[in-house]
């Protein structure tokens, strides 16, 4: 323990990254783990879709969308999205929605703006169209 300590007065700077760090990543695990917002697996979107007839909502832009989709998915304008324009999507607010963009990361505000505007299972497909290709499974063109 006293060479922990004399580690750290010695090498402060060096001590502050690692303790920025060790919270950085405890925050992350527990923000992800009390967040409303749940991503799933392309395993789990398959039963979703399969079981349950969700919806997959490709927030891609259209170009992306028509180099490739997954199967049934909707494509919705980034326009409306900005504005957070749900109105077209209203008589799905009970089914399940699947949220899906190139790696996951755009899809996640749109999917926080569906749950605030009153959505009720409103899921982020994790890795996006790329985890999709790259389990092989179908797309559209």
């Amino acid at each position: 323990m006293d060479q922990v300590i004399e580690f750290a007065t010695n090498h402060y700077i060096l001590s502050a990254v690692f303790a920025g760090l060790v919270i950085a990543l405890i925050y992350s695990f527990f923000a992800s783990a009390l967040s409303p917002l749940k991503e799933i697996t392309t395993h789990e979107a398959t039963l979703l879709i399969n079981k349950q007839d969700a919806v997959v909502l490709d927030v891609r832009p259209a170009a992306e969308f028509k180099k490739g989709h997954i199967l049934g998915s909707k494509q919705v304008k980034s326009e409306l999205l900005t504005k957070g324009d749900f109105t077209s999507l209203e008589k799905h607010k009970g089914t399940p929605i699947i949220v899906v963009c190139n790696m996951g990361m755009t899809a996640k505000r749109t999917a926080s703006q569906m749950l605030k505007a009153g959505f009720e299972n409103v899921t982020v497909l994790k890795g996006g169209i790329s985890a999709w290709q790259g389990a092989n499974l179908p797309t559209a063109k």
